[in-house]
């Protein structure tokens, strides 16, 4: 059984048919012989009727029309706008729109409908549909959008000189700028071969550039010579854009826009005779100096070339960056790459080089973002510091021996009184021999310190050799931490860590820095005897070094002991040998970092800087 929407449908559909029959005869000649489509649509969009033109321009047969629905007709982005203008005719409006109509065959037309109202017995029961085809209007306002838009362009472009050629390369529009830039007047140039004033040694180029827009149907750029009327040559640019015929899709002509780049050519000979002198500078530089793009080097000047053992530049040119550099140091050459790659100075930093025969030196190098044949590259000065190192062994040697010195001083007055007590002593052992047990006792103390002292002398003066491994530094922190813990615990003191990152790679050798680190959260502790909190942090510094802090809160150090921690033998401690702190600098210095104390009645900070490794753990 039928629902009351579906009845009122059928029923308006039957008056609709009744309406048509009854009207045949009366608009017959109109409906047949109209040159618009007519099709009539019942008020759920079926087409009920269609007319010769109709089918004529939809391709369908009578009985094909018949069976069409509204939405079948029109491409799917214009349905939503179709259903619009046809719900209004349904509610008695007389609609017109643009849109575009599919035929049989797929083709897309542009139809201009206008939707008429069917009424019978005072409701509307259908909708009479005609559609007039603009598609050839269509065609005709496009072209008159081109020649709008070159207007435009004409109009934008004033003070350039405009060209349209043909598809042969006459010119068939030159702008009026053209007498006032290149001499001619207008009509002078019309129907000549533009390529007929490009410089001979430029044709050939012009030429392939309109070749290209021709063939890719996209904008084109190019710059060549042309002839003034004077005789005289100007560069110019020329940017080109091709005139597409929007039914076919080919091109119908190119317009050009000329502009006058002599100055700038003026300066860019300038600059590349810039370049030849920067070129020459850099290749009589002391330094050694190579210019790459990436890891892809481009230039070396003779002194680089001597440097790395080529006799010919093309030894060098035939590597890479990589293979010059040592592999301990490929990963930091990476990051001071992207660094300067993005346009950015990199400070001089010691590398390990490696020259052609395989052999190792050490240099300096900084890195300078540059331009180098018009694209970006690195400049990158080598200076060779092997003599340098000698030297500074030499001196390094020359003021060991002075410290040398000034440890005998100290040697000489701190040996000397353990071993005046051990003479006395011997001397009452002599006379009083049942009563020497006791002084036995301090005659192996007295010799116990200097043995200590001794031993911590040795370390000072002849250091064991570094063995140098990648180590995560929080977690040789953590591990100290562990093993003073319980002394820390004892004396009610607090160990607190503040890491901001959590895989700080070193070079170290660990016992070495685990001695360092032991003994400075030792004197912090002794810096306590009533408790409080130590603070272990780590930071970030600059590009490649790291920073560890260790912060007590005890009573601190007035400045003029603080002054002369780190002196030979000062020490506030009753058994101290005052040489902790300075073996301890010691260390840090030989693993490339500084030691920093800072004091004041809030506590004690000690600032460990230390570099970064180049290799991460894996």
């Amino acid at each position: 059984m039928n629902s009351p929407v579906e009845a009122i449908k059928s029923e308006k559909r039957m008056l609709l048919l009744k309406y048509l029959k009854e009207n045949h005869r009366r608009y017959e000649t109109l409906f047949s012989c109209n040159e618009d489509s007519i099709f009539v649509l019942d008020i759920e969009g079926h087409v009920i009727q269609s007319n010769p033109a109709f089918l004529q321009l939809t391709g369908f047969s009578p009985v094909e029309a018949d069976k069409l629905k509204l939405q079948f007709l029109f491409p799917i982005d214009h349905i939503n706008k179709v259903f619009h203008h046809f719900s209004n005719a349904v509610l008695g409006r007389f609609p017109n729109f643009d849109t575009k109509i599919i035929t049989k065959i797929g083709q897309v037309l542009d139809l201009n409908i206008s939707f008429i109202p069917i009424c019978e017995d005072d409701q509307i029961v259908g909708v009479s549909a005609v559609g007039k085809d603009i598609t050839e209007l269509k065609r005709k306002k496009e072209e008159i959008r081109k020649v709008e838009e070159m207007q435009r362009v004409l109009t934008d472009n004033i003070v350039d000189v405009i060209v349209s050629t043909n598809l042969q390369g006459e010119i068939v529009y030159v702008s009026p700028s053209c007498e006032y830039i290149l001499g001619y007047d207008p009509n002078e140039v019309l129907n000549q071969n533009f390529l007929s004033f490009v410089h001979p040694d430029d044709v050939e180029n012009a030429f392939h550039n309109r070749r290209r827009v021709l063939d890719g149907q996209e904008n084109g750029r190019d710059s060549y010579r042309v002839r003034k009327n004077s005789g005289e040559y100007m560069w110019v640019e020329s940017l080109c854009k091709p005139i597409i015929a929007h039914d076919t899709l080919h091109v119908l002509e190119v317009v050009s826009v000329i502009r006058d780049i002599t100055e700038r050519k003026k300066v860019e000979e300038e600059a590349k005779r810039r370049e030849e002198t920067y070129r020459d500078l850099v290749e009589y530089s002391p330094d050694a100096v190579i210019i790459a793009k990436d890891a892809e080097i481009l230039f070396i000047n003779e002194t680089g070339a001597k440097l790395f053992g080529a006799s010919d530049k093309r030894d060098i040119l035939n590597k890479t960056m990589t293979d010059i550099i040592h592999p301990d140091y490929h990963e930091i050459s990476k990051e001071r790459q992207q660094i300067e790659t993005s346009g950015n100075v990199t400070e001089f930093i010691e590398y390990k080089l490696l020259r052609l025969d395989g052999s190792q030196f050490v240099a300096e190098v900084k890195g300078i973002p540059t331009i180098y044949q018009n694209n970006r590259a690195r400049h990158i000065i080598i200076r060779d510091i092997t003599e340098r190192k000698k030297t500074q062994e030499l001196l390094l040697n020359s003021e060991k021996l002075n410290v040398a010195g000034q440890l005998a001083v100290g040697i000489a007055h701190e040996v000397r009184n353990p071993l005046t007590a051990i003479k006395g002593f011997l001397q009452l052992m002599e006379s009083e021999e049942d009563r020497n047990r006791p002084y036995f006792e301090i005659i192996q103390s007295e010799m116990d310190r200097i043995e200590l002292i001794l031993s911590e002398l040795l370390v000072l003066a002849k250091p064991h050799e570094l063995k140098f491994e990648a180590v995560d530094l929080i977690t040789l922190l953590d591990n100290v931490k562990t093993l003073i813990d319980t002394q820390a615990i004892i004396n009610g003191i607090q160990i607190e860590t503040r890491y901001n990152y959590h895989n700080f790679i070193i070079n170290c050798d660990p016992n070495q820095l685990k001695q360092v680190f032991i003994n400075i959260l030792k004197n912090a502790i002794e810096a306590m005897p009533e408790g409080g909190k130590i603070t272990i942090e780590v930071k970030q510094y600059g590009f490649n070094m790291v920073k560890v802090f260790f912060q007590d809160t005890g009573k601190g150090m007035p400045q003029e002991i603080l002054k002369r921690v780190g002196e030979p033998f000062f020490t506030t401690k009753e058994d101290g040998t005052g040489l902790g702190v300075m073996i301890s600098k010691q260390i840090i210095e030989n693993h490339g970092g500084t030691l920093n104390i800072w004091s004041d009645k809030q506590g004690t900070l000690i600032e460990v800087i230390l570099p970064k490794a180049s290799k991460r753990l894996h």
